[in-house]
């Protein structure tokens, strides 16, 4: 038995509810991996569980990505072995908040040499989601537009700069003039600020009248009868979050109505599911990293002991880029 360091919740609000304990750590069990956690990654989601607006037992751990050092390995696990450097997300759950950690060897994979701990750790669950979006849900190919709500996101920027680094033409949208400037800066043609009226207009205007073959929606609410308009004949929207609140309902006949439109909620994980995919997926994105199509863009570095100034400035959109959690 040994122990660790770890962000425990007993309950839910702000981010004082966080403590860091010291808590036990097991040999691992069989079909699992021992980890020394040398960092850990940020995603907004860890907000809404934090506050309680996504249900989790109590108490609970928070986290979903972290990277780190195979320390020992339990019974049957033989693809790894101790000193391997490795990054997961949703293994086994939240928990990543912490220095050491027992995982499923299934649900981690190797880092390559030349891409270093933080870097995977401030990314890899962002562009595993961006892997998906832009190679299975809807494979972008050279000539096509794309439609990238969000934009100045931590998914949408590396959305944006794949599907450019994939030949599209990227039309951006944000929220603000600051995050079109930044979505702009992630390699979008054009970016549009989609609290404006004429929204949809803009974003059409700017192909010179031609509509995106894709639209990657996670805003949703305040974006979602417009995503429709967007999108050519027989092109795709891709709803993949709600950032703004959940999309409207329609009525099926509204697709036919837009131009024989495709409608698909997708997910990351069910792209994941088993470990031959999630791992081909996760080589998709090491070697988009190398390539520079991906990039880990970290904006702030926090200590495990400063979790809850890492949320405040979070949620203060107070940092721009990536936040990453050291121990």
């Amino acid at each position: 038995m040994t122990t660790a360091r770890a962000i425990r919740l007993t309950e839910f609000g702000n981010p004082d509810v966080m403590r860091l304990e010291t808590v036990d750590v097991p040999p691992p069990a069989a079909g699992e991996v021992q980890l020394r956690q040398t960092a850990m990654g940020f995603n907004y989601i860890d907000v809404y569980q934090r506050m309680g607006r996504y249900p989790l037992p109590s108490p609970t751990g928070l986290g979903f990505e972290a990277a780190g050092v195979v320390e020992a390995v339990g019974a049957g696990v033989t693809d790894l072995k101790p000193g391997d450097r490795v990054v997961y997300m949703n293994a086994g759950g939240v928990g990543a908040y912490a220095d050491r950690r027992n995982v499923p060897a299934d649900k981690v994979v190797v880092i390559p040499a030349g891409i270093s701990d933080e870097d995977a750790a401030a990314v890899f669950f962002k562009a595993m989601t961006a892997q998906f979006l832009v190679r299975k849900t809807y494979a972008v190919q050279p000539g096509d537009i794309v439609v990238v709500h969000a934009a100045a996101g931590g998914v949408g920027q590396i959305l944006s700069r794949w599907a450019k680094a994939l030949g599209a033409t990227v039309i951006g949208t944000a929220g603000s003039a600051a995050k079109c400037e930044a979505a702009r800066a992630a390699g979008c043609d054009v970016a549009v600020d989609y609290t404006q009226a004429d929204w949809v207009e803009q974003v059409i205007a700017a192909t010179g009248g031609r509509k995106a073959r894709v639209v990657y929606d996670s805003v949703a609410k305040d974006t979602f009868l417009g995503s429709l308009d967007c999108t050519a004949p027989f092109g795709m929207v891709v709803l993949f979050g709600a950032a703004s609140g959940p999309a409207p309902m329609i009525e099926p006949e509204i697709l036919n109505k837009k131009g024989c439109l495709f409608l698909t909620r997708p997910s990351v994980f069910p792209h994941n599911a088993d470990t031959a995919t999630f791992r081909a997926n996760a080589k998709d994105v090491f070697d988009a990293m190398a390539s520079g199509a991906v990039r880990a863009a970290i904006g702030a570095r926090f200590r495990l002991d400063q979790v809850a100034d890492a949320h405040r400035a979070a949620e203060a959109r107070s940092q721009a880029g990536a936040i990453v959690i050291l121990p």
